[in-house]
């Protein structure tokens, strides 16, 4: 089943044309790569499907229904979470602040269960619940940005840089927190700079170059493809 689909989107970012004519799609159980250089317009594809930035032309399908123009709130709702580039976390709070402001869409009893579920999954964010979250090193805080999109209990998750400012061997347990959350059902479109570990970890990925999708294909032909190579794999 299709997930989600991007037909012809356009965006205009500050009066220039950030994505011209897009289409992505993204299916049930899928993680889908986007990689490209700075400015080609990946948090601005991500930025657009979360409906923080209006597209000026396009449609946006969700599950089968046209999403473009909706309210950020409603899509959260939807179950569309986006974990922002930089984390976004709120860093006067505490920890657990901040995992139960990831639920504040929802409005049942399983809240303190995700809670103990995020807990589990992630025991140093336990361990320090009742610190101020900016307190937390660059990959705890990562991993609270993480576990907040997973208290909205999200069917897609978007994901801007999770790799960036980590180290590489804390690169490496991000990237299989994502593979462990995929594999437990959630879809993700995963919007990367460290391209060879988008590629390894995702099913198929797109390449974007100024605001066009130039480059389709299952990731493992990616990362074989001269092109990718030359330009995003350090070949």
């Amino acid at each position: 089943m299709m997930l989600l689909e991007l037909k012809d989107v356009y965006v205009n970012y500050n009066h220039i044309q950030a994505l011209k004519g897009i289409s992505l799609n993204v299916a049930e159980g899928e993680i889908v790569a986007l990689i490209g250089a700075n400015g080609a317009g990946k948090s601005t594809t991500l930025n657009a499907i979360s409906g923080l930035l209006k597209t000026t032309g396009g449609n946006i399908i969700y599950e089968g229904s046209n999403i473009t123009g909706h309210s950020p709130q409603s899509i959260v709702r939807s179950g569309i979470i986006q974990v922002p580039e930089g984390r976004a976390i709120l860093t006067t709070l505490k920890v657990r602040e901040n995992l139960e402001m990831g639920a504040f869409t929802r409005k049942n009893d399983r809240i303190k269960d995700n809670l103990d579920a995020v807990f589990a999954r992630f025991p140093v964010l336990q361990k320090k619940a009742e610190l101020s979250a900016g307190n937390l090193s660059g990959g705890e805080q990562q991993m609270l940005a993480l576990g907040r999109a997973l208290m909205a209990k999200p069917r897609l998750l978007l994901m801007d840089e999770p790799s960036m400012g980590l180290s590489p061997i804390l690169v490496r347990e991000i990237f299989q927190i994502i593979t462990e959350i995929n594999k437990q059902g959630t879809s993700i479109l995963l919007v990367e700079q460290n391209a060879q570990m988008a590629l390894e970890v995702s099913r198929r990925g797109y390449v974007l170059e100024t605001g066009h999708i130039v480059l389709e294909d299952t990731s493992a032909n990616l990362l074989h493809n001269e092109k990718v190579i030359h330009a995003y794999l350090g070949g």
